[in-house]
């Protein structure tokens, strides 16, 4: 977490207006797509999905809550910045350990549920 909190903010006439903008520009980019299906050639279909979704996505953004996941989408972006990754070498130990240690796990499972059944087998006389 930051230092940098988020009051919580109201939805004013405007944004639920920009909400309902949003959604129809999505809608209307994959109306688009399926009623033009044997008109329009593929690309376009797709680009009037695509289309839909950009438009859509800036109406969104324009928001008070798309403010707020501005914040958190570059807030996200700063802290996996600090993240140190495995080397590949790191990677394929764990891998390996992984790899070993579920093949014990399924033995010792395995061995548990003959167990189990050699025992109700036992008591059923079958």
């Amino acid at each position: 977490m930051t230092s940098s909190t988020l009051s919580p903010q109201t939805s004013g006439a405007g944004d639920i207006a920009k909400y309902a903008v949003a959604l129809l520009l999505v809608a209307a980019g994959i109306f688009a797509y399926y009623r033009f299906e044997g008109a329009w050639p593929v690309g376009v279909r797709v680009l009037a999905v695509v289309a839909g979704l950009v438009l859509g996505g800036l109406a969104f953004f324009t928001t008070a809550k798309g403010a707020q996941t501005r914040g958190f989408l570059s807030e996200a972006r700063f802290e996996l910045r600090k993240v140190v990754w495995p080397t590949r070498q790191e990677a394929t130990r764990t891998m390996w350990v992984v790899i070993v240690a579920v093949i014990l796990i399924s033995l010792i499972l395995a061995a548990f549920d003959w167990i189990i059944q050699m025992t109700v087998k036992a008591l059923l006389g079958s």
